[in-house]
């Protein structure tokens, strides 16, 4: 998989890549990651990447034509990679959207700032407006980071255990039972007998509900 990242901060992908689980991912080659900085293709000496939203309006406006000029530099097939847009309005980013675009061979994430993304850079590249929730950020970056997080959990090698994603909290819309580990007994608190019993089948039936 390629994800590519339009952002105007790429240090703060190049940080939280590199820890943990989803750093595997790019150690062992199965996702290339390209940060492209917006602000690279800003026609002018000062770098402005926005301005005032036609008809008014409070805030700025991330300009089409850099933005475009980003993209195009890149020399995508368009019809061979996936466009999205981290935007407050778009469709609700789910764990089964993450494990549809873990499918995707090639993923382009533009980080909204300030008001977003001029509307006909969208259009333009048929983008898909993805939102990690109902709440107002600071920028696109952080939600594109939680994006990716999901989407490489789903790719085969990235998790060291494969039950690991078997039994991951949402999978098959069941939410992850209460885990305990030693010590057995702690501020006079007991791990639960049945997960003590070495019965596996009544161990099966608790995590489940039953």
């Amino acid at each position: 998989m390629q994800i590519h990242i339009f952002t105007l901060f790429p240090e703060i992908f190049s940080s939280y890549l590199s820890f943990g689980v989803i750093s595997r991912a790019f150690e062992k080659n199965i996702c290339q990651l390209n940060l492209v900085n917006i602000r690279d293709f800003a026609n002018n000496k000062r770098q402005n990447v926005d301005d005032y939203p036609f008809g008014g309006g409070a805030g700025m406006i991330l300009r089409p034509d850099i933005i475009g000029n980003a993209i195009d530099a890149q020399k995508f097939n368009q019809k061979k990679i996936k466009f999205i847009a981290t935007s407050p309005k778009g469709k609700k980013f789910d764990q089964k959207m993450a494990q549809n675009l873990s499918k995707e061979p090639k993923i382009a994430i533009i980080c909204g700032r300030y008001e977003g993304i001029d509307q006909r850079v969208i259009e333009e590249y048929q983008m898909e407006e993805i939102s990690v929730g109902d709440y107002i950020l600071s920028g696109g970056e952080l939600p594109a980071l939680t994006m990716i997080d999901a989407i490489l959990r789903n790719i085969n090698g990235v998790l060291g255990n494969k039950n690991s994603l078997l039994e991951e909290t949402f999978n098959d819309d069941f939410l992850e039972y209460p885990q305990y580990t030693r010590p057995r007994e702690w501020k006079n608190r007991q791990v639960p007998d049945v997960l003590l019993s070495g019965d596996h089948g009544k161990i099966r039936k608790w995590r489940m509900g039953d």
